[in-house]
């Protein structure tokens, strides 16, 4: 591929991976979400951000390459990465939804953690990790439909220099993406603070990560 192709798929890839992320809210908003629920500080969201972001993008680069190496059409690649997509969208509403009853369940009792084997430390740890595990596994699983695409054009020109350097800028836009909108979000939902919202935090917080799902189911994006 000629140097000029080059400059223009990588423009292409850091546009598409910067508008990809903005418009998916799915991207930014469980993160935002939780970490006003589980009072995370903004270093441990942003980390738990970039770690999901990382298996978001290289789930989808793997895929693509792996496809592209053998031989697999643009429409089968486009169809595999639609099915993630659902698959992704209907575990997010599941999570949110099951979130959501627990917090409301646990704003009704009014305390924090049930006192078994260890006790409330315990159990904090254990919803900590369970919450990051669930996270990450969504993210995994959800696609980087536009990648596939671009990977398309260098990969005609057997160019695989010119595809890691689409597939490492289109990654490193969409993570940096994720980590701006998340930071953004954090300080903002922060400063509010009501005696409801403290009491059905978690609730709250599983609606909106429902939402979240629903409006990609509904919107597509």
């Amino acid at each position: 591929m000629s140097e000029s192709s080059i400059l223009i798929l990588l423009g292409s890839a850091l546009s598409i991976g910067f508008i990809h992320t903005v418009i998916g809210p799915d991207h930014y908003v469980p993160f935002i979400v939780i970490s006003r629920a589980r009072s995370w500080s903004a270093t441990r969201t942003i980390v738990v951000t970039i770690m999901c972001g990382v298996g978001h993008v290289l789930s989808s680069i793997l895929i693509g390459t792996i496809g592209i190496a053998a031989g697999s059409a643009l429409g089968k690649l486009v169809a595999i990465e639609s099915v993630r997509g659902d698959i992704a969208s209907y575990a997010l509403i599941f999570f949110g939804i099951i979130y959501g009853l627990w917090g409301i369940w646990r704003g009704r009792k009014g305390h924090g953690h049930k006192h078994l084997h260890g006790g409330r430390h315990l159990d904090a740890s254990n919803a900590r990790s369970i919450t990051f595990w669930t996270l990450f596994i969504i993210f995994v699983l959800g696609p980087c439909e536009p990648l596939i695409p671009l990977l398309m054009f260098p990969a005609v020109s057997h160019s695989w220099y010119a595809l890691t350097l689409v597939a490492s800028v289109f990654g490193i836009t969409t993570i940096l993406t994720m980590t701006g909108m998340v930071y953004a979000g954090v300080k903002g939902v922060t400063a509010i603070k009501t005696d409801f919202i403290e009491k059905y935090v978690h609730a709250i917080a599983g609606g909106i990560i429902a939402f979240s799902g629903m409006a990609i189911r509904i919107f597509g994006i």
